[in-house]
């Protein structure tokens, strides 16, 4: 990961900022431990299919710029620039967590989604392996499961994948909401590519697992214009249904996505910052609920229409998986103390 210089916005929970007078230092990764006592959240926003969540890592390498959970690294006394790539969280007690979390009494078994607030397959997942870790207890329980990436590390976890799927519900949504590689690269960072990424959806698609795809966000302007390339692409290799969400850019966000934006493709930034507006009352953001993902206006109704004409075109659903998971989850059961060793000297 190539260092840049520390860039963050102004937290507005830290009583105190830094303002470098003189040459601004490179960034650096930086990994930190959580050690909370619960793994899992519950969500009631009404924009989101799910409600239930597990972030084993906060903060994401995959860098994106347009990130919406940025403003949660600001919690953390970080910033939701450089700090939300470069200095991780990570939760080294997640699945013995879980465990515990599907032991209480109240938990009835309902779908556990991977993640919300970062990306559950990011790189440190290729040696910490808290993800696979937490899908393993979830295969223990038969605990219906969820997955949000856009890491492709998630072909590495197909044999508990295939497990979960023939014992509970799972279903995976691959992140995908470019085609073009240049744009992706300049918005995505350290992401795989797009053609990376529809490799593995084949790959997923093959092990019979239930593959989605979100093409999310979708920015005005900028990959509208991908969106029926994306969807023809994903369906050829396997997926069978197809999301998306219009850009949300909330708090620091703007800041970080229209710095990048001009940075590096200078010659659309314009164009790009006016379509946004466009559908979001004349503002970069809009956080009204059933307001924030969808937008409105003209412009936004477009692109409604085209997503789900060019969806039904090739033959994809475009409902989010929120239909409820069959009853599977099962405690299973406790394994005796072992028996004290008697000595006869």
């Amino acid at each position: 990961m190539k260092a840049r210089p520390i860039d963050n916005p102004p937290n507005p929970w830290a009583s105190t900022a830094m303002e470098y007078l003189d040459e601004i230092p490179p960034s650096r990764l930086e990994v930190f431990e959580d050690h909370s006592k619960q793994v899992v959240s519950h969500n009631d926003s009404p924009d989101v299919g799910f409600s239930w969540s597990v972030n084993p890592y906060r903060g994401c390498l995959h860098a994106c710029a347009y990130c919406y959970a940025r403003p949660t690294h600001q919690y953390l006394d970080f910033g939701a620039g450089t700090d939300f790539e470069t200095k991780l969280v990570v939760k080294p007690r997640a699945a013995e967590l879980l465990r515990e979390h599907f032991e209480r009494p109240s938990w009835k078994g309902e779908t556990v989604v991977f993640s919300g607030v970062t990306d559950c397959y990011q790189p440190l997942e290729a040696s910490l392996r808290l993800t696979r870790a937490c899908l393993e207890v979830c295969a223990e329980y038969r605990n219906p499961v969820g997955i949000i990436t856009k890491g492709v590390l998630i072909e590495r976890d197909l044999d508990v994948l295939q497990r979960i799927s023939r014992e509970a519900r799972l279903w995976v949504s691959v992140s995908l909401p470019f085609h073009n590689a240049e744009i992706a690269r300049a918005m995505e960072p350290y992401a795989a590519s797009p053609q990376r990424r529809l490799l593995a959806i084949r790959r997923l698609s093959e092990a019979g697992l239930n593959v989605a795809v979100s093409v999310a966000p979708i920015i005005p302007g900028l990959n509208d214009e991908d969106i029926s390339r994306v969807l023809t692409a994903v369906r050829e290799a396997g997926a069978t249904r197809a999301h998306f969400t219009l850009v949300r850019l909330p708090g620091p966000v703007k800041d970080v996505f229209e710095e990048r934006l001009r940075a590096k493709l200078p010659l659309r930034a314009e164009r790009v910052l006016h379509r946004i507006r466009e559908i979001r009352g004349g503002e970069l953001n809009d956080s009204r609920f059933k307001h924030r993902m969808r937008g409105e206006g003209l412009y936004a109704e477009t692109i409604h229409r085209l997503f789900e004409t060019t969806a039904r075109k090739v033959g994809l659903r475009t409902s989010f998986i929120t239909e409820d998971a069959p009853d599977t989850f099962r405690r299973p059961p406790r394994k005796p103390p072992p028996s004290p060793q008697l000595s006869l000297f």
